[in-house]
């Protein structure tokens, strides 16, 4: 299976190095991205906002043969939801890492302090407590080290979906920050902001307590969810 691996946002593909090792030893192809303007600290940013990395994304389902798994973590679960939209034929299942599908209009995060096209990450003081469970100081540092600005308009962009398919295509949440009994709470109650989750029709959820950022406190651990995730898809690699 082609596994396509979409960064949250200020990291690139080498965010996911520790993720893929055992994805490939399982006989699957993965494609981390490094999506536009996150190519370095010195990388022009003006002009490119969600569509941009949603048809990033794409072109790169377009560049395989067959049936993909998208995995999206953070800012990139609105991304890969996007390319269900777009593609809702090619995808296999989508899975959101401590993240999930941003609906029709919404917005990842316009309130991140933005300079001129660039969102730098921001102070650890910006983040709840809950964001850096297992982020100890040596993981901080090397995150602050590999930190690229986001460009602001990903982050500010509203989405725009078009294909009411993409409800047909299975879903895999897993979280981190919050207990899925949470998830699925906030569902229940008709909380606007898992609304567009709660319109796919085939969810499944994986608890793996952590923070955010579960790729650098837990890579293990979330490699085997995606493995388990994508091998319960009934697909051959």
């Amino acid at each position: 299976m082609d596994i396509i691996l979409v960064p949250g946002f200020w990291l690139d593909a080498s965010s996911w190095e520790e993720v893929t090792p055992a994805l490939e030893a399982a006989g699957h192809r993965t494609h981390p991205l490094t999506l536009p303007g996150l190519e370095s600290v010195d990388a022009n940013r003006a002009g490119i906002g969600l569509r941009q990395h949603i048809d990033a994304v794409t072109a790169e389902v377009d560049a395989t043969d067959g049936k993909v798994v998208l995995v999206g973590h953070s800012g990139g679960g609105a991304i890969i939801h996007g390319v269900v939209d777009a593609r809702p034929d090619r995808i296999a299942r989508a899975i959101y890492v401590d993240s999930g599908p941003l609906g029709e209009g919404g917005v990842i995060n316009d309130e991140l302090p933005a300079d001129g096209d660039d969102v730098p990450l921001p102070p650890w003081e910006g983040f709840e407590d809950a964001d850096l469970v297992d982020l100890d100081d040596g993981l901080r540092r090397k995150f602050r080290e590999r930190a690229i600005p986001q460009p602001r308009g990903v982050a500010y962009d509203p989405q725009h979906l078009h294909d009411e398919r993409r409800y047909d295509v299975p879903a895999t949440v897993i979280a981190c920050e919050f207990p899925s009994a949470m998830l699925r709470e906030w569902i229940d109650a008709g909380h606007p902001f898992v609304a567009e989750l709660a319109r796919v029709r085939d969810v499944e959820y994986v608890d793996l307590p952590t923070g955010h950022w579960p790729q650098f406190t837990r890579p293990a651990e979330l490699a085997g969810a995606i493995l388990a995730a994508v091998d319960r898809n009934g697909q051959l690699h």
